[in-house]
């Protein structure tokens, strides 16, 4: 059991720290600072932070794009990475339906000429990419892949960290800074995992192994 063990670790963990795992560090290291001394603004829709996690969702999504292996595997990543970044903006609203004189405050689709048709499209959306995920058959070797690549450890574990901080901040702590910079290293640890498997070869498939 011990050896089996340590034949997986010593095939499928890669415990280096990269360039992309740095920037995700830097960005773990700040959550305390960020949460003790910037001022709540900053964690408004449309604030530096969320403004900084779009930026990283736009690197993530031309990283997908400019994969040069699995390309259908890419692509469907990409689109995953736009639902994400609609989520974000909450469809558009957030940045095209701001209550004026408000602060953070924006009008709800129910109040928008033709909003109730936000949500369906961008179910609509979803709906596509996973038809895009079933169409291309993606999943038949999804198995097959998991068992032979490499794992880059220190960028999951910094993007589990985000995602449950996040989830924590949200639901019970209620802190709009707080939420939003995990919420970023989240984002920021996920585009490095992308980084590196679409252009790192210790991460990449061989020929003939490919989505």
């Amino acid at each position: 059991m011990l050896a089996k063990i340590k034949d997986f670790v010593k095939e499928h963990l890669n415990f280096k720290v990269y360039g992309c795992t740095w920037v995700a560090i830097l960005v773990a290291l700040a959550i305390i600072p960020c949460i003790v001394f910037m001022p709540e603004k900053y964690g408004y829709e449309n604030g530096l932070l969320e403004n900084l996690q779009m930026m990283t969702l736009l690197i993530a999504f031309v990283f997908a794009i400019k994969a040069k292996i699995n390309k259908k595997f890419f692509n469907f990543v990409a689109l995953v990475i736009g639902i994400l970044a609609i989520r974000e903006v909450n469809c558009g609203r957030t940045i095209f339906f701001p209550v004026p004189g408000e602060v953070n405050e924006f009008y709800r689709w129910k109040d928008i000429k033709y909003g109730w048709l936000a949500h369906p499209i961008y179910g609509l959306y979803m709906a596509w990419v996973a038809f895009y995920f079933l169409k291309n058959k993606l999943f038949i070797n999804l198995w097959d892949l998991l068992k032979k690549i490499k794992l880059p450890v220190w960028n999951i574990v910094l993007m589990l960290i985000g995602m449950a901080l996040g989830t924590y901040a949200e639901e019970a702590v209620h802190d709009l800074v707080f939420e939003e910079v995990t919420e970023l290293l989240f984002y920021v640890a996920l585009t490095g995992i992308i980084y590196l498997y679409a252009f790192k070869k210790e991460f990449q498939i061989t020929e003939g192994e490919t989505l």
